[in-house]
This record gives C-alpha cells, structure tokens and sequence, in this order.
C-alpha cells in the first residue's frame, strides 16, 4: 500500500521501489489504466514498446531501411 501526502505526493514503499529498481531522483512514467494507475520506469516503457513493435512488424521487414528509403525519395521529389 502506498500513502498520498497532502500535497499529492505518492509515497512507494522501499519493496517496491527495489522491485521497480528505481531510487530516490528517478523518474516514473505515470500511466492511467482501467484498473487504475500503472507507474514504470522509461526503460520498461521503452521495452514494453519495443516487443509491441517485434510483434506487430515481421522480423524480415526493416522499418529503418523503408525511413532511410522514404527520405530519399522525397529529397529527390524536392530536387
């Protein structure tokens, strides 16, 4: 259980801030879900976003070879 202050800030105990593996000074992505509020670490949201990216876009595929591919394109249509 945490506790809210009166100035709204949310106290997590040491448990879970080792769990998380976040100390005092980091900082949290705060995130409000249907069951309520999902706090992680940008490192884990980076990750989350990057096994949803592996699952949706097949691993033959090269979203960075398209991007390079796309500018070029368009750097020559400016031509």
């Amino acid at each position: 259980m945490a506790k809210l202050d009166q100035s709204g800030r949310l106290l997590i105990p040491a448990k879970l801030r080792r769990a998380l593996g976040v100390s005092e000074g980091d900082r949290l992505l705060l995130r409000l879900v249907e069951e309520g509020l999902y706090v992680s670490t940008p490192a884990q949201a980076l990750a989350r976003a990057q096994a949803l990216v592996r699952r949706s876009v097949p691993r033959e595929r090269s979203l960075v070879d398209e991007l390079i591919s796309d500018r070029r394109r368009e750097a020559q249509e400016e031509l």
